[in-house]
């Protein structure tokens, strides 16, 4: 870090540093449009970052599908459950993924689903290893933007990805696991690991955490701030006053974050109190806390600029888990195929809105990191839904889609938005990409850029 007495200005790749370990910072009103580098926006404003949270199985649409369209919509039940947010999102109603439906492959709606979510593609239906899908969104959009951050995308989820296997009809695995792909034949794995995830975020920036630095965390349990401390409290005394908060609040989050996962494990404790192993992988047991550690390292990951292009799958393709903590025993997948029962209906409503509470738990983190002349949430767009609509129909059309978060002022939010029957879902995906700076005129099965969202 500069050992400038006054921080007029500061570069955004100023990072904090302590034996062997660098912490990056969030956007700071000192790092000036001049001083942003290759890491800012070309108009000196916050980066624009896009972000894909995907649900399997589909919705319980009744619940989901408002009734009135434009500003003035009533939220159905399980959107009611985004209600603090609902002038920061779009709901889009209409929008339709041709690529998984089955084109004469028979079943294996769930697989497909997820392997044309991003890809817009219909993957070849095979178990082997000759899978084949076409690039997703957020690899394209990588391939403009990614050298500006640490990470070009990252890739995470709440269940492993495979590689291999037979998992929905002869589908592979590769596909009922994976929506970001890189190329036709290379899936991204997803980290589920928040653990592993905090440490590629703030152990090994810019400089790799020196062995002397790892052996003294893991044998004192010392936080990674610990050996940024004496670079934070000198930087502090230069910043402004505005900034001087954003700093402490931005540091506090970090440290809580880690803390909480480094308890989602608890330590053997030696009689010196020393742990006598390793950091735990920091895996909670319960959903709900998991999924929340992963959302505070969602939002780490944007205020920092470590990437803006960002994928999230909640459980893999034809996820059949069930949700006792919300009183639904039954799986997931079981209960989507409810021909019209009203306790598998109640059961998919049920999980439906605890998935929501989770993203709703994310775009209340991002509505609380002031950035520029707004939020983070405010420079993000981030898409929420499903490849299927109702997953007892096992329908690839009229799809649960929200689009949350104001593009940097490009989005006209709070509106449901109703489109022409059969509107591709790549033509947001087209009009994403653009916003993003990436040159792309088409994405799968596109016609056009989405209209109507600026």
């Amino acid at each position: 870090m500069p050992r400038n007495t006054h921080a007029q200005s500061l570069s955004r790749r100023t990072v904090l540093r302590g034996m062997g370990t660098a912490v990056a910072l969030p956007l700071l009103n000192v790092m000036s449009p001049t001083r942003l580098l290759a890491a800012s926006a070309s108009d000196g404003k916050p980066p624009l970052r896009m972000g894909f949270f995907y649900v399997p199985n589909g919705m319980h649409m009744p619940d989901w599908t408002p009734k009135q369209d434009g500003f003035k919509f009533d939220l159905p039940p399980t959107l009611a459950r985004i209600a603090d947010h609902q002038k920061d999102i779009n709901v889009l109603t209409g929008l339709t993924l041709d690529g998984a439906r089955a084109h004469g492959d028979g079943g294996g709606d769930h697989a497909r689903s997820v392997a044309a979510f991003l890809t817009g593609s219909h993957p070849r239906k095979t178990n082997g290893a000759d899978i084949q899908n076409g690039i997703s969104v957020d690899q394209m959009t990588a391939k403009y933007v990614g050298d500006k951050t640490r990470f070009a995308s990252l890739e995470l989820g709440l269940e492993t990805s495979a590689q291999a296997g037979n998992c929905d009809s002869g589908y592979s695995c590769a596909y009922a696991s994976n929506m970001s792909w890189r190329g036709p034949t290379n899936p991204m794995a997803k980290e589920i690991d928040p653990g592993a995830l905090f440490d590629r975020l703030f152990s090994g920036q810019v400089v790799k955490e020196t062995k002397q630095a790892i052996s003294v965390r893991e044998k004192y349990r010392k936080s990674i701030l610990d050996f940024v401390l004496e670079d934070a409290k000198q930087l502090h005394k230069t910043l402004p006053p505005v900034d001087q908060r954003k700093l402490d609040e931005y540091l506090y989050s970090v440290r809580d974050v880690e803390k909480r996962v480094g308890g989602a494990e608890k330590l053997r404790m030696s009689e010196d109190g020393v742990p006598d192993y390793p950091r735990p992988s920091g895996v909670p047991k319960e959903l709900s806390k998991h999924a929340e550690l992963m959302m505070d390292m969602v939002t780490l990951a944007y205020q920092t600029d470590s990437t803006r292009i960002l994928s999230f799958m909640f459980t893999n393709a034809g996820s059949n888990r069930s949700y006792p903590d919300i009183g639904v025993t039954e799986g997931h997948h079981e209960s989507s195929h409810h021909g019209k029962s009203p306790h598998k209906q109640d059961n998919i409503a049920r999980i439906n809105r605890y998935h929501i509470d989770r993203f709703n738990y994310l775009l209340s983190r991002m509505k609380q990191v002031p950035e520029g002349n707004g939020t983070l949430l405010d420079n993000c767009m981030l898409v929420y839904g499903s490849g299927i609509s109702d997953g007892d129909r096992h329908n690839h059309d009229d799809l649960p889609i929200i689009l949350a978060g104001g593009a940097g002022g490009r989005i006209k939010t709070g509106r449901h938005i109703r489109y022409q029957k059969e509107t591709p879902l790549c033509n947001l995906y087209v009009w994403m990409m653009q916003q993003m700076g990436a040159k792309a005129d088409s994405f799968g099965d596109s016609k056009g850029p989405l209209d109507k969202l600026s």
